[in-house]
């Protein structure tokens, strides 16, 4: 039996409020953003938005993946907050 395997590092972000709000608004209205281990170090983001999955063609290291995230996920909150 082998060693278990550590997870990798997906870094550290800090959320501000509109980062909160613009999560809360994904999970609401069908929007869900996650990153995916492409490589060890190296993750992809997915966007799934009502059951239709799109993937970001740039791959991300643990100081942006986070960022990435989240700036996805407040561009279609501010792109659709006038329309709730």
């Amino acid at each position: 039996m082998g060693k278990p395997k550590q997870p990798f590092d997906m870094g550290e972000y800090k959320t501000d409020k509109l980062d909160i709000k613009a999560w809360l608004w994904g999970m609401r209205n069908g929007v869900y953003i996650s990153p995916i281990a492409v490589t060890e170090g190296r993750w992809a983001i997915v966007i799934t938005i009502n059951s239709v999955e799109n993937r970001d063609p740039k791959t991300y290291t643990k100081g942006d993946i986070w960022p990435k995230v989240y700036e996805y996920y407040k561009y279609y909150y501010k792109k659709n907050e006038n329309k709730i």
